[in-house]
């Protein structure tokens, strides 16, 4: 008793509180979505300080500009006749002198697309993907008792580069994290269930960057709370990190009764992590998870803690319609309320990272998720641009990134939603495979006897090789392996007589 009195003084006195809000896993997030300033345009210079931004429009973000752009038949069919562009944003923020010692980080969870952000007039880096969650340290730039200047370009320029509408700018929430040099790392905490005889047993593993100069011996503890707020649970391990590196803990909770998180009654525990240096707390999460388990078979399909169910999916795109891509939370909730009463039980993020928001949602409410990433691999697929499969296409696309960051975007992916119950598998493409659109496979030339599909021209020996799909799978398929082994990996087709001669998915 004495030593959990102790335990809640130091808490107390340290300031530090659980952070379930944001979606980094460490440090004390707060929301800095107010008072930013924007302009439509590529203003020169737009990260100097010295720039008076004075007569730029006020901005509340999420913000999409494009689904408050003119409607043109001139533009894209394929984005919903809106436009594009290049956009700057930029806001004022103060760093009181006492955080003097702390790190601070600036967490986005969606730019769409292209962006770079500065800050204090130097580049803290950037992210093409406009779907990616994405973090930076802006700690070597920040004056501490002083005002500092964060600035944000974004380059929609290619607006036809998708097909479906996809909105432009800081479209979901903005986070700037206070840390102490040794904490927990970025989506550091990872918890995933396995049933086990008489119960259940809650794996959890915790990686701790130490930013200090010297090494430092920790003690990480976990608690599990369950749904009623009850301690369920909980161990203490030690844990040395070297000066400049970071260092993982694996353990595991024992829970021998759980109640199972389930379409019906979907259950959800907390697990408390704490890092102590000494008898002062440096870190604190709190990561919402649950039990369940999950059996796929080629026979009886999919079955959810045992019961043998058919998954009644829809595919749901991250924009509202007229309200754009910047969608709040309660129009997340009614439209899956809606789903649920027309006897929907999984969903599919077609075909990208969606927002924390929904997948939260999903959680409390029973529903599966399908998770899914990229549209197109290394090659581009038709964009319409005059109507629905007519005219001549267009070829803009997020290929031209693929290589470079594509295995760095899916870590990531995986890393931030893994802790998610509802998350049932991974999806690492969607048809990616369409025949001739580009790739080509002389089984379309129909010489083949059996299963067979619309040729679509057949086999052209001159566009890319789809015997590739089998190569980018298994190297995608590794990626999601290494920070989730706990899921099955998938991908939609849509070439299935072609992809049978593949090893895609």
């Amino acid at each position: 008793m004495r030593k959990n009195l102790l335990l809640i003084a130091i808490i107390l006195l340290t300031g530090i509180a659980p952070s379930l809000s944001a979606q980094v896993s460490f440090g004390k997030p707060e929301k800095i979505n107010e008072n930013w300033r924007f302009i439509l345009n590529d203003q020169k210079d737009g990260q100097a300080v010295a720039l008076n931004d004075s007569r730029w429009q006020q901005v509340s973000l999420p913000h999409d500009w494009s689904v408050k752009g003119q409607l043109s038949p001139t533009l894209a069919s394929c984005t919903g006749f809106l436009p594009g562009g290049i956009g700057w944003y930029r806001k004022t923020i103060d760093i009181p002198a006492d955080k003097q010692g702390e790190k601070v980080y600036l967490y986005f969870e969606g730019v769409y697309n292209r962006s770079e952000v500065f800050l204090n007039g130097e580049s803290l880096g950037k992210r093409p993907n406009g779907y990616i969650s994405f973090m930076y340290d802006a700690t070597p730039h920040i004056k501490y008792g002083e005002e500092n200047v964060i600035a944000v370009r974004v380059d929609h320029s290619q607006s036809a580069d998708s097909r479906w509408y996809t909105g432009s700018g800081i479209y979901r929430d903005v986070w700037l994290v206070y840390a102490n040099p040794v904490h927990i790392a970025q989506w550091g905490v990872y918890a995933y269930p396995e049933e086990v005889r008489n119960g259940y047993k809650l794996n959890v593993e915790v990686d701790i960057q130490n930013e200090e100069k010297s090494n430092v011996s920790l003690t990480v503890l976990n608690e599990l709370f369950s749904p009623e707020g009850k301690l369920v649970a909980k161990e203490s391990k030690r844990l040395v990190v070297e000066a400049g590196k970071e260092n993982k803990l694996t353990t595991s909770l024992r829970v021998n009764k759980p109640s199972l998180w389930s379409l019906s009654d979907p259950n959800l525990y907390e697990l408390k992590t704490t890092v102590l240096k000494g008898k002062v707390v440096t870190d604190q999460t709190v990561t919402r998870t649950g039990f369940r388990s999950y059996t796929f078979d080629a026979n009886k399909g999919f079955a959810l803690n045992g019961e043998w169910m058919k998954v009644k999916g829809v595919c749901i795109h991250h924009d509202a319609g007229v309200l754009g891509a910047a969608v709040p939370q309660d129009v997340w909730k009614r439209r899956l309320e809606t789903l649920k009463e027309v006897g929907v039980n999984a969903i599919r993020t077609s075909h990208n990272p969606q927002a924390t928001d929904l997948y939260n949602l999903c959680d409390e409410m029973g529903i599966l998720v399908l998770n899914e990433m990229y549209d197109e691999w290394v090659f581009p697929k038709r964009k319409w641009l005059e109507g629905w499969n007519f005219g001549t296409p267009g070829f803009e696309g997020s290929y031209d990134i693929f290589k470079e960051w594509s295995e760095i975007d899916l870590a990531d992916f995986v890393r931030r939603d893994r802790n998610h119950i509802s998350v049932f598998a991974w999806s690492i493409g969607n048809e990616v495979d369409y025949p001739n659109d580009p790739y080509s496979h002389p089984v379309l030339g129909g010489e083949k006897a059996g299963f067979t599909q619309a040729s679509y021209g057949g086999y052209n020996p001159d566009a890319p090789d789809a015997m590739e799909l089998g190569d980018i799978a298994k190297r995608l398929v590794k990626v999601v392996k290494t920070f989730d082994n706990a899921r099955p990996v998938t991908a939609g087709l849509a070439g299935v007589a072609m992809s049978n001669e593949t090893e895609y998915p």
